[in-house]
């Protein structure tokens, strides 16, 4: 009988480690899925509190649908148990890519790994903090004597998941300017070139993160534009350390 082909035998380790490790991760945000949805209502209430500071006088959200209430929080627990999972996946995929990497790679996957997380949870921060009381407080000053605000659960909490995903995302800003400048894919000066050509991007993304909410978006745009001069900064910084390195072995050369 013919031995078993080594490569098939090789990848079909691999796949299955892979399978175990996907089964972990999956079954971490289920747990913590379950866990989130016990406290689902205390969440919700965390979430609705910037729309109570924007509107004191709003005694509570609504819901129009018989399942809303049950489906929104069912949606908030799974958001949870994704942010309460999210380092047990990232520790099962380290662990299944790890090994393979080399000293320098896995240093490398590490401050990645670190600082896109850092500049996420800033953007999420920024978002709860500082732009959604600013943006629900013009949105409730429509309310008047005629034209009551009787926000609905879903569509509130819906809007604030996206309004947090979408500033949480913008804020890679300088993190994917690093990238693309270490990788040399783009320079420093590429970036002060296409400045105002970058600003307009900017606030084109803006409009269409916030979903053509123009307040969002003048509030979205203005730390990116922030984040954007960083970014330029920190190549700037970098790409000078880099070229005082390399500065001496090129005089060997040249010698």
């Amino acid at each position: 009988m013919a031995d078993e082909n080594p490569i098939a035998g090789f990848f079909g380790e691999h796949f299955k480690e892979l399978r175990q490790r996907v089964i972990v991760s999956f079954v971490a945000v289920m747990i913590f899925t379950g866990v989130a949805y016990l406290f689902a209502e205390q969440i919700s209430f965390f979430l609705m509190k910037p729309i109570f500071a924007a509107e004191p006088s709003l005694s509570g959200l609504v819901y129009t649908n018989l399942t809303e209430a049950f489906v929104s929080y069912l949606k908030i627990s799974v958001l949870a148990g994704l942010g309460a999972g999210f380092p047990v996946f990232c520790y099962e995929l380290w662990m299944f890519v790890g090994p393979g990497l080399k000293r320098h790679e896995k240093r490398l996957a590490l401050t990645v790994t670190f600082w896109a997380t850092i500049l996420f949870g800033a953007g999420v921060l920024f978002a709860y903090f500082i732009a959604l009381p600013r943006i629900l407080s013009f949105f409730m000053s429509f309310s008047g004597e005629q034209l009551s605000a009787m926000p609905r659960l879903d569509a509130y909490l819906t809007f604030v998941a996206r309004t947090s995903l979408a500033f949480g995302l913008a804020f890679e800003i300088p993190f994917l300017m690093m990238a693309a400048g270490r990788t040399g894919i783009l320079d420093r000066g590429y970036f002060i070139e296409k400045r105002w050509l970058s600003y307009l991007g900017i606030l084109v993304l803006s409009f269409l993160l916030t979903a053509g909410d123009f307040l969002g978006a003048f509030l979205l745009a203005l730390p990116l534009f922030v984040l954007y001069e960083s970014g330029i900064i920190l190549l700037f910084i970098f790409s000078g350390k880099k070229k005082v390195k390399e500065a001496p072995e090129s005089k060997d050369l040249a010698g």
